[in-house]
């Protein structure tokens, strides 16, 4: 089912049914006095946990269903009346209950099979549909049901007279064919006996089973011999022609079909066509929460009560056979007769008698000599023509007149006897299959000739379209080759001239350049000789003048103008005032290089001494504790690189600004809140981070708790000995305490670990207040593995890098004996 594209929750609900039918057959009543002394059913002890399975499978009441299947409801207009159900009616409704659900069951599963396999498509397609009929039945106790198939198959034998032996002489006379009628059995007559809507054997079983009184298969018979007695085909022990025949018993009457006779037994044919669901059976399955329940019973919905009676098994079996017949009509039917040779299905053996009834009561003799006496074939002119006009010369390859004209020349081309083919109206008759074959073969080697005829136009037309393609392709190829082999002849004639002007401009420009090199060494060589003519005069006029120590003097003159030069150089060329602008003037003179050093120190300190008086107070505490975080972990600490430029906020939570906090410090010389924040303090015992407020005040360290703010320990800046941390990402420090300042020597409780994500802040803000406390610098560690102190214990903390499950800015602890790890991505 699954494969078909049923669901999980579908083929639960199918197995479910299943079993619910299977379930009912175990259920078992009996027989008990009513309080009114009639007779009434219960479900049996032993039974009651089938009724639970069969309940919990279908998801309704037990009591609903123990009520409907041993109580009936009897409704009126006005009224309505519970009655108990005798063991024979509760017997029945059990029973009807299991087949109504397989029945539902059954065509719910074909119409989701349909479903699923139909294809969805926008357009009209064809269908061809397979009615697959076994035939006949006729055993030696026929009932009911073969009763009803038998009709079915009168029917489809009506179709199947009409469709081949009625239709074709009918049409043989609408075309003005000569015909000679051939009779058949026209089984018309027993489909009136059956389906008849006034004395029909069918209207008398639903008249009887819907009669007030007392009514049995006796009375249907009597009834059914009173109304047909005197029919050809109808025979019964009551009828006056077949009263002394001892074949027939009291109890069953014959048919005549067309197949041969039937005898029926008449026991249970009312049971069976009064097959009717109680009303409360449909409405206790339509209230069960099952989901196929409700799709298989929609009459049981209390909305759409209706007290009308349901319709009984004939009729509901004649309405679907009208409906296969008016499917049938609408289609274009063909038949298959299939023969079956012996009753014991072995190969090699051919029973006469049954093949000579099977040939009797399908009807094939008939159909033979219609069809031997009248034309195998036959086709409008239009399609004749259509098909066959190659076949001559007047009508290929086209016709322009009548189509009846058209066929006639054709039949005279090829030489036909009239007497194999006649002409109706709209049709040409064909009576002789080998005339068929024959034009069908003369038709095959004329499609050859045409073919041959396409193919030789054909060729010529394509090798004329090849060799245009050619010429083209030549032509194309010419006035391509003769343009390249132009553009090649210009580009080797241009390149050519463009060697020889550049030759040429070559050479005058060599001319001119050495023309001017000679003007050029003869204004050089004569200004030479002027200064020297005129220096020889000067010296020569002057050389009285001139002093001993004018030398000294000179040279004096021109360090003084080299010292203004460089220091008007390093007036211009200035760095800008960042304290971190590192750039100065470059020194040529290596006797000024001891100036240049000195006049960048002091240049670099009055910038710094500027940008420092651009601060306020609160700028020039951050300004120097951010200093004093770089003395301390610069270069020191993996993660102090991006921390520089997060500025220190000091109160992250708002302490100031606590009500509690207020009370506490008023008045105190911790009112002054340095730092807070909420740190993880690590537990010396187990390694656990608890989470604690963090407060530095001007001279104490306070640890609060979270929730209540309350004060949990005290330490004054001056017990802090030394702050140790690692050199890797973490956060992690350790305030290492002296000795006899924890609270005294019986409760001193060690060292303290905490965890922050502002250690560099914490570091630098401690060190600030304890050199401002105690004058002396706080001592500051780095390191990978040191020694704390844990109440008296010596506890070794290590640090360790690189595990993988750690994800990045996250620790996880480790806490041993003697050793604190501290684990890090």
């Amino acid at each position: 089912m699954s494969v078909i594209g049923f669901s999980d929750d579908e083929i639960s609900a199918v197995l479910q049914l299943v079993a619910s039918v299977l379930k009912l057959g175990n259920i078992q009543l009996e027989s008990i006095s009513g309080k009114n002394g009639m007779d009434a059913s219960t479900l049996s002890q032993t039974t009651f946990h089938e009724l639970t399975e069969i309940c919990e499978l279908l998801q309704c009441d037990s009591e609903i269903m123990e009520a409907a299947l041993t109580k009936r409801t009897v409704e009126t207009i006005s009224d309505k009346v519970v009655q108990t159900l005798s063991l024979s009616a509760a017997i029945y409704g059990r029973d009807a209950l299991a087949k109504a659900i397989y029945s539902k069951m059954f065509s719910w599963l074909v119409n989701r099979i349909n479903d699923k396999i139909k294809v969805i498509s926008s357009k009209k397609r064809k269908v061809l549909g397979v009615l697959d009929i076994y035939g006949f039945e006729v055993f030696r106790n026929n009932s009911f049901e073969q009763f009803i198939i038998n009709y079915c198959n009168e029917k489809l034998q009506q179709i199947f007279i009409e469709l081949t032996l009625k239709e074709e002489q009918e049409e043989y006379t609408k075309e003005g064919i000569e015909w000679i009628h051939v009779d058949y059995f026209n089984n018309a007559i027993i489909c009136d006996l059956i389906e008849n809507t006034k004395n029909g054997i069918l209207a008398m079983l639903d008249e009887e089973c819907l009669r007030p009184g007392i009514v049995s298969d006796d009375t249907f018979l009597q009834k059914l011999t009173r109304t047909c007695c005197d029919h050809p085909h109808f025979e019964s022990r009551g009828c006056k022609k077949t009263r002394s025949d001892k074949t027939l018993l009291h109890d069953t009457f014959r048919l005549r079909h067309y197949a041969g006779a039937v005898t029926y037994n008449t026991d249970g044919f009312l049971e069976k066509n009064n097959d009717l669901l109680y009303r409360d059976l449909s409405q206790a399955m339509f209230s069960c929460q099952h989901s196929l329940c409700q799709k298989l019973f929609p009459e049981g919905d209390p909305d759409q009560l209706s007290l009308k009676r349901p319709p009984t098994t004939t009729s509901q079996f004649k309405v679907s056979v009208n409906q296969l017949m008016k499917n049938l009509l609408s289609k274009n039917p063909n038949y298959i007769r299939c023969i079956k040779p012996n009753d014991f299905k072995k190969s090699g053996q051919l029973d006469d008698h049954l093949l000579v009834h099977q040939v009797r009561y399908l009807g094939l003799l008939e159909n033979v000599r219609v069809r031997r006496a009248g034309y195998a074939f036959r086709q409008q002119y239009e399609r004749f023509l259509c098909r066959y006009k190659m076949l001559s010369p007047n009508t290929w390859p086209s016709w322009d007149n009548i189509a009846r004209d058209g066929v006639r020349e054709i039949l005279l081309a090829l030489e036909y006897n009239e007497k194999e083919f006649a002409f109706g109206k709209t049709k040409i008759f064909i009576s002789n299959p080998l005339m068929l074959f024959n034009l069908e073969e003369r038709r095959r080697h004329k499609m050859h000739d045409l073919a041959t005829e396409i193919q030789k136009v054909y060729r010529g037309w394509h090798q004329k379209n090849v060799f245009q393609a050619m010429k083209q392709s030549q032509i194309l190829i010419s006035a391509q080759y003769r343009g390249y082999q132009a553009r090649t002849d210009y580009q080797r004639l241009r390149h050519a001239t463009l060697v020889v002007e550049a030759f040429h401009r070559g050479w005058q420009a060599r001319k001119l350049l050495r023309k001017l090199k000679q003007e050029r060494r003869v204004l050089l060589a004569t200004q030479v000789i002027h200064k020297y003519f005129i220096g020889w005069q000067i010296r020569k006029e002057f050389r009285k003048k001139f002093r001993s120590n004018a030398g000294p003097k000179i040279i004096e003159f021109m360090k003084v103008a080299c010292k203004k030069h460089f220091l008007r150089r390093v007036s211009e060329n200035l760095p800008s005032l960042s304290p971190i602008d590192n750039s100065w003037p470059e020194c040529y003179l290596k006797n000024h290089q001891p100036a240049s050093e000195e006049l960048n120190q002091l240049y670099h300190g009055w910038r710094c001494a500027k940008y420092r008086n651009r601060f306020d107070d609160t700028g020039k505490i951050k300004m120097r504790e951010k200093v004093a975080a770089s003395e301390i972990f610069k270069g020191k600490k993996k993660s102090y690189e991006n921390s520089v430029a997060i500025p220190f906020c000091g109160d992250y939570i708002g302490l100031v600004n606590n009500r509690k906090w207020y009370k506490m410090t008023t008045g105190s010389a911790e009112a002054y809140v340095v730092f807070a924040d909420v740190v993880n303090k690590i537990n010396r015992s187990n390694g656990k981070m608890i989470p604690h407020i963090l407060v530095i005040t001007a001279n104490s360290l306070l640890l609060l708790d979270q929730k209540s703010s309350h004060v949990k320990y005290r330490i004054p800046l001056q017990s802090v000995g030394q702050i140790i941390c690692s050199p890797h990402s973490d956060g992690v420090l350790v305030f290492r305490l002296r000795h006899g300042e924890n609270g005294n020597s019986s409760t001193k409780k060690g060292d303290f670990v905490f965890h922050s994500q502002h250690i560099f802040e914490i570091v630098a803000k401690c060190s600030i207040g304890v050199k401002s406390n105690t004058g002396k610098s706080l001592k500051i560690s780095l390191s990978d593995r040191f020694m704390t102190d844990f109440g008296g214990m010596q506890v070794e903390v290590i640090f360790k890098m690189g595990v993988a499950e750690i994800e990045e800015g996250n620790i996880r602890l480790s806490r041993n004996r003697n050793s604190l790890t501290i684990l890090q991505p």
